[in-house]
C-alpha cells in the first residue's frame, strides 16, 4: 500500500470516535494488550510520562515534550486529534513519524492479525481475529516506533478518559491529570465526579501525579485514588508558580519569561508543566529548568491552533477549544481582543454541548456559522437557530473554507477573525494554508 492507501484504510475502515462518535469508541483493553503481547511489549523500552484531563492536555504534554528535548533527551511525542497529516500524533524531537514506517506497520498488522497462526491450514480456533479501532492500533503504531527508535523518554497524551483508555498499559514515571470538566459525558459519566474517577485510572502505584486544577467534586475523588495507589500528590492549583501579566510569565521565585502559547488559559497549563518538572527535578530526570523552551514549544513539537495567529492586517487567530470548560476561557479573551469589527468562524460537532458554549461568544461579533466535512458535525441550521435565541448575528455557509474566505472580505486591516469552535473547523482550513 502507499501511504495515502494507508491512511484511507486507517480513517475508513477502522472504527473511530472522532469520525463516529461514541459508536466508534472501543471500551476495554483487550485488544490493546493482544497487540502489545504480538510486538514485545514496546512500551516497556522507554521511560514514559502520562498526561490526561478535560483540557489542556495537549498544551501541557507539548510543553513538557519541549522542555525534555531542551535537557537533551531523545522524546517520544503521542497526541490526538492530528490537524492536517495523521503523522502528526507521533513525533520525535519534533519530527513527525515517516510515512514509510506507517505503511509497513500497518502492512505488518494486516498480514498478521488475519493468518493462521503457526502457518498452514488452521483451526478457526487458532486465527487471530482482531477488529480494531482506529486508536488501538495509532497507539500499537507509535509504541512500536518510539521503541525502535529507542527514544529516552515519550510524553503520552490520553485519548479518550483514562482508566480505559489503550494508552493506559503503560507504567508511567509521572501522570499528570489537568482538569475536568464536562465533555464526553455519555461515555465517561454525567457528573464531575464520575469524570474524574475515569480520568483518575491513570494513576499508579507508587507513581506520583500531578492534578492542575480542581473542583470540590474532584478533589476527593484524585485524593482517595492517590491514597488507594500510594501514590504521591501534587495540587498545582494548591501552589500557583507562575502567572501572566500581559503575555508575559512571572514565576513566584522572580523569573521573567516569555511563553509561545498565548492563551490566557495557557496560565494554569504552565504551571501544571512547571510542577510536573519539579517532580522530573526530583527524579534526577532534569537537573533544571530551562524557561527558554517555553518560547519554543511549537517549533520544538510542532503544536498548533493555541491561540495561534495565523495573519495580520486583519489579525487571524485559530483555537481548537471546543467544550465549555475550554471556552469559559476563550470567551473571556475574545472580550479583551481590540479592533474594529469581530468576525468569528463558529462549528461545533453534535454530541459538545453546544448551547452552553454559544451562551459565551461575544454578542459584538459577526458570526459565518459552518459545519466541517464530518458525520459529528452539528448542521447549521441547527447552529442559526441557537443563535438566533442568543441574539447572535450572522449567516450560514456550506464549507469552512467559504466561510473564511466571505469573513477575509468582510474583514478590513483593523479588524479581528477568529476560526474556531471545533477542532474540525480549524483542521479543515489550516489544510488550506499549510
Amino acid at each position: 500500500m502507499t501511504y495515502e492507501e494507508t491512511c484511507d484504510y486507517l480513517f475508513k475502515q477502522t472504527p473511530s470516535f472522532e469520525k463516529s462518535g461514541k459508536t466508534g469508541f472501543k471500551e476495554g483493553l483487550a485488544n490493546t494488550l493482544t497487540l502489545d503481547l504480538h510486538y514485545g511489549h514496546p512500551h516497556r523500552a522507554f521511560k514514559s510520562i502520562h498526561v490526561a484531563g478535560t483540557n489542556g492536555k495537549g498544551s501541557v504534554s507539548h510543553t513538557l515534550a519541549a522542555q525534555l528535548q531542551a535537557a537533551g533527551y531523545k522524546v517520544g511525542l503521542y497526541t490526538s486529534p492530528h490537524l492536517v497529516d495523521f503523522r502528526e500524533r507521533i513525533r520525535i524531537n519534533g519530527e513527525m513519524i515517516s510515512k514509510q514506517y506507517v505503511v509497513d506497520f500497518i502492512n505488518d498488522f494486516l498480514h498478521w492479525s488475519k493468518v493462521p497462526v503457526g502457518g498452514g491450514l488452521a483451526s478457526s480456533d487458532s486465527v487471530v481475529s482482531l477488529t480494531t479501532s482506529f486508536f488501538e492500533l495509532t497507539t500499537a503504531l507509535a509504541f512500536n516506533y518510539f521503541k525502535d527508535k529507542k527514544v529516552d523518554i515519550a510524553v503520552i497524551e490520553v485519548g479518550l478518559g483514562g482508566r480505559l483508555d489503550c494508552t493506559n498499559i503503560i507504567s508511567p514515571i509521572l501522570s499528570v491529570i489537568t482538569n475536568i470538566s464536562f465533555d464526553h459525558t455519555d461515555m465517561l459519566g454525567d457528573t464531575l465526579a464520575k469524570i474524574a474517577s475515569e480520568k483518575a485510572g491513570i494513576i499508579k502505584h507508587n507513581i506520583p501525579v500531578v492534578i492542575g486544577e480542581t473542583v470540590p467534586e474532584t478533589r476527593p475523588v484524585f485524593k482517595a485514588k492517590a491514597q488507594e495507589m500510594q501514590a504521591p500528590i501534587i495540587f498545582a492549583d494548591e501552589d500557583p508558580l507562575v502567572k501572566m501579566v500581559d503575555g508575559t510569565y512571572h514565576t513566584s521565585d522572580g523569573i521573567t519569561f516569555e511563553g509561545d502559547l498565548k492563551g490566557i488559559y495557557q496560565s494554569k497549563n504552565t504551571n501544571t508543566a512547571l510542577h510536573a518538572m519539579h517532580q522530573l527535578k526530583n527524579q534526577g530526570i532534569l537537573k533544571d529548568i530551562d524557561y527558554q523552551a517555553f518560547s519554543h514549544v511549537g517549533q520544538a513539537t510542532g503544536l498548533m491552533a493555541r491561540w495561534q495567529k495565523l495573519q495580520d492586517h486583519p489579525t487571524v487567530i485559530c483555537d481548537t477549544g471546543h467544550n465549555p470548560g475550554g471556552w469559559a476561557y476563550l470567551s473571556r479573551q475574545l472580550t479583551t481582543v481590540k479592533c474594529c469589527q469581530k468576525h468569528i468562524i463558529f462549528g461545533m460537532v453534535s454530541d459538545k454541548d453546544v448551547e452552553t458554549v454559544m451562551a459565551m461568544l461575544p454578542k459584538d461579533a459577526h458570526y459565518y456559522f459552518t459545519k466541517a466535512q464530518t458525520k459529528r458535525a452539528l448542521s447549521t441550521d441547527s447552529l442559526l437557530r441557537i443563535a438566533q435565541a442568543l441574539q447572535l448575528k450572522g449567516e450560514a455557509y456550506p464549507t469552512v473554507v467559504e466561510a473564511v474566505k466571505t469573513a477575509l472580505s468582510n474583514a478590513s486591516s483593523e479588524d479581528f477573525v477568529f476560526i474556531g469552535g471545533s477542532t474540525y473547523v480549524v483542521a479543515e482550513y489550516l489544510k488550506t494554508i499549510i
